[in-house]
């Protein structure tokens, strides 16, 4: 089956980006380096296509109470243009995916998953509609997506796309004329989330590489800068497997609310404590851990797997996030990490390796 293309492909293979399969997209991996695409997110302004990712609008009657009912978090009563993350669960309490909920009106939500989940979640999604009075749309083929990331973010958005952003507080939305504006960021710099149409982004496209203002980067150092400040990657922190309380993610599940999805088994799993827990580890060396390679205990003991490892291009380190036992997930925990056919030694340490920077 061919890959799919977002709105933006052939700007990529114009640029010469390096492109790559990723969740059924030719989606591009790098343009130049992937150190320096993360250097000047951290430092500048970096511009993301993510129009792969999926987004579903719920509206109607019934629309927040559909949505509390399948979203860990509580958007009870919250006002207009909140933005929200949380988790989607299967009632044993494994995720189904983690997204973002931006609540537009009182009865309209629009959510944003995954694009390796958009079909699962969309037919999930479906099933649970019944008995709610709301209309369901996946809207994932109608979006483009930009994010703009990094500490010139604000400015390049308002002085290069003319877009009011200034206002906008962390983790809130807007809608401009027809385009969708939010400030979350999935690098741990600040940054925006332009949704709009194909035409649209591409136009918004071209006004950035033309001002010269905002570097163009590819999903590998989207993946070495959310890993680094400890966000996680449905696939890889999260999954069918790996539930929200073992992730270390508890805080975006509210028990205190009427119910969702998975509410019991994971209320559960946090009182008895779970038997796996997602940690970081830093090696005291620089080989990088991959995804998959054996946690072991310093009496060689497999205890777990690399969820990812990379040297963390800021912070300077071998650093890798893991799910182990529980027993071994406290933090100054010796635990080494088998690449290939040697053993290298680290130690529990906490998963963000380097500080966020968002503008609160």
């Amino acid at each position: 089956m061919e890959n799919k293309k977002t709105c933006l492909y052939d700007k990529h293979v114009a640029l010469g980006a390096l492109m790559s399969p990723f969740a059924g997209y030719d989606m591009p991996i790098q343009y130049s380096n992937i150190t320096d695409e993360h250097v000047a997110v951290r430092t500048a302004c970096g511009v993301f296509d993510v129009s792969h990712m999926g987004e579903v609008t719920v509206k109607g009657p019934d629309a927040e109470r559909y949505v509390q009912h399948i979203f860990t978090n509580d958007v009870k009563g919250a006002p207009d243009g909140q933005v929200f993350y949380g988790m989607m669960c299967y009632e044993n309490g494994g995720t189904v995916d983690d997204l973002l909920v931006y609540k537009m009106g009182d009865q309209d939500f629009f959510l944003v998953i995954n694009a390796a989940n958009i079909d699962k979640d969309w037919a999930w999604m479906l099933d649970q509609a019944k008995g709610f009075d709301i209309d369901l749309k996946n809207l994932s083929d109608y979006y483009g997506q930009l994010a703009v990331q990094g500490p010139e973010a604000e400015k390049v958005v308002e002085e290069v796309l003319g877009l009011a952003c200034k206002e906008l507080a962390f983790y809130t939305v807007k809608t401009i004329g027809d385009v969708i504006v939010s400030r979350t960021g999935y690098t741990g710099e600040d940054g925006f989330e332009i949704y709009a149409t194909p035409d649209k982004i591409n136009e918004y496209w071209d006004k950035l590489m033309e001002s010269g203002r905002c570097k163009p980067c590819g999903l590998g150092c989207r993946d070495t800068l959310r890993f680094e400040v400890g966000l996680p990657l449905y696939g890889d922190e999260l999954s069918a497997d790996i539930t929200p309380v073992m992730a270390g993610l508890s805080m975006f599940c509210k028990f205190d609310k009427e119910e969702f999805i998975g509410r019991e088994a994971l209320q559960q799993q946090k009182a008895d404590g779970p038997k796996q827990r997602v940690i970081g580890i830093e090696l005291n060396d620089k080989a990088i851990p991959r995804h998959g390679y054996p946690v072991l205990t310093p009496e060689g003991e497999q205890v777990g797997e690399v969820t990812t490892g990379y040297h963390s291009i800021s912070a300077d380190k071998s650093v890798c996030m893991a799910l182990v036992n529980a027993a071994h997930a406290k933090l100054g925990t010796p635990l080494n990490i088998q690449i290939r056919k040697k053993v290298f030694p680290g130690v529990v340490v906490k998963k963000r390796f380097y500080d966020k920077h968002y503008k609160k």
